[in-house]
């Protein structure tokens, strides 16, 4: 069996998953990635699970939002409090302090915020200063402090331990990899993410491969640095919950308004928005989403998604984060030949704009949840996995590979070519990373799991250009290139 394989193969980083579990810990509002090590840290040996001992953990160290008021209390009377949170920390230059703020409470408008221990600082610059967000479990209190004319309350932060369960060791992973055929390894992914796999099949009851590899495009971002996407689909694929809930680097923004500021760089505190502290941004139901100045947004985003550059400002940033944009679509417009982007977004509507996105998932191709989609078995931990997708995105061969591989046509648009090998590499990277040259990978599995899939992206990405800027995309040296393997 499979999950006897995983089990032999991945040891110390596997779990057992079962529906019952996620609807609790889905009642509880804590994420896949909390989840796991939760269910690591409180089963036995064969998968049974202490829910006292779960509940006792996340009431003592897992606050929600409403509970940080009585925290503040706590700490106005004299108390020191600890929990594990989210933690996010920048340097003030002008009063040469480290800051920081808890963006799950609130942040500086919350009151979630103050002054980080110089001992603390100093300790833990590595980790704290170098990541644009860090989980930790961290100690607070409250002094008042200036002056008897101008008393100011402000909260320290005295102690921080890092939340880092797991060692991702690439070269273990690359060589776990081996152990399993293309198939068995779709399923694996699928399993880690909270996903059965053998919940996909067509209308006649037999596992569907293709709707498997649809649903997995969702993860190129997750292992690729500017892997920018559109997806539009009908409600209840579930692409909200793989981007909001598998992985702490990315950040879902989910109704509301956008402001420059926010997204891309506040010029009043001199500091990056969402794009510079995540791998991913995604735009979730982006109908409902209303942008500031949406011109001034779209011009740098437009920037930033064909260089990895914010300009314009009073500072000049590179990133790496993806751009994902997800759309819910009524069922008589599953048509890549019509225009189906017209009503998703101002700012990611016009074509100059569109043409930076890398591909497009036809989300009506993947089937909806239900009862027999969720996981259930055992599975590689869903933070261990993610965490494995993030450390793969600075990994370069891959690139280098997928380079190696491909025979370019000479005077190939430049975006279709930047696109197809991105999403190649992307590709290469969920699916085949123990491929370390060109010789490791069979052409055929290369040719039908990477390359045609990234073509098939880009090209429906083409298709909707060609509809909504005919005079521009249909010349010839706009055409999608025939590209080959060497």
């Amino acid at each position: 069996m499979l999950e006897e394989k995983i089990r032999e193969v991945f040891a110390d980083m596997v779990v057992l998953k079962d529906p019952q579990r996620s609807e609790y810990f889905s009642n509880l509002s804590i994420p896949s990635y909390m989840r796991d090590w939760l269910v690591m840290k409180f089963s036995d040996d064969e998968g049974a699970i202490d829910y006292d001992s779960v509940r006792r953990y996340i009431k003592r160290y897992i606050p929600s939002r409403d509970d940080f008021e009585q925290y503040k209390f706590q700490m106005v009377n004299g108390e020191t409090v600890q929990f594990l949170a989210r933690v996010r920390v920048s340097v003030d230059v002008k009063t040469g302090k480290t800051m920081f703020e808890l963006p799950d409470f609130g942040g500086a408008r919350g009151g979630a915020s103050g002054v980080v221990d110089y001992d603390v600082a100093d300790k833990w610059q590595d980790t704290l200063l170098r990541e644009s967000e860090n989980w930790g479990i961290i100690t607070l209190s409250w002094a008042m402090e200036g002056t008897a004319n101008k008393p100011k309350g402000i909260i320290t932060m005295n102690g921080y331990k890092p939340f880092c369960p797991y060692t991702v060791d690439l070269d273990f992973y690359r060589e776990a990899r081996k152990e399993f055929d293309i198939h068995e390894w779709i399923d694996v992914i699928i399993s880690s993410i909270d996903y059965n796999p053998n919940g996909y099949v067509d209308e006649n009851g037999n596992i569907d491969e293709s709707s498997k590899l649809y649903f997995l495009r969702r993860l190129l971002p997750f292992v690729e640095k500017r892997v920018n996407m559109i997806e539009l689909a009908p409600k209840g694929t579930g692409k909200s919950y793989i981007f909001e809930k598998i992985s702490k680097r990315g950040w879902l923004i989910t109704g509301g308004t956008v402001s420059r500021a926010s997204l891309i760089y506040d010029n009043a505190k001199k500091t990056g928005g969402l794009i510079t502290r995540f791998d991913y941004v995604g735009f979730d139901e982006v109908q409902s989403i209303t942008f500031e100045q949406p011109g001034q947004i779209q011009q740098a985003l437009k920037h930033y998604m064909e260089f990895g550059e914010i300009k314009g400002f009073d500072a000049a940033l590179t990133a790496d984060a993806g751009v994902i944009v997800l759309g819910n679509i009524d069922a008589d417009r599953f048509d890549i030949n019509k225009n189906m982007v017209e009503h998703i977004s101002e700012v990611f509507g016009e074509s100059a704009t569109l043409d930076r996105f890398h591909g497009f998932i036809p989300g009506w191709k993947i089937p909806p949840m239900k009862t027999g989609m969720i996981a259930n078995g055992w599975a590689i931990n869903t933070e261990y996995f993610a965490e494995v997708m993030h450390a793969l995105r600075d990994d370069l061969s891959y690139a280098s590979v997928v380079d190696e591989l491909l025979k370019t046509p000479p005077k190939a648009y430049t975006r279709h070519m930047t696109a197809i090998k991105r999403l190649c590499t992307a590709l290469l990277k969920l699916l085949f990373p123990h491929v370390q040259k060109p010789t490791d990978i069979d052409p055929r599995e290369f040719e039908e799991y990477c390359l045609k899939p990234a073509i098939d992206m880009r090209s429906t990405i083409y298709k909707q250009l060609c509809i909504i800027d005919p005079k521009e995309y249909t010349k010839a040296d706009k055409q999608i290139p025939d590209i080959q393997l060497k």
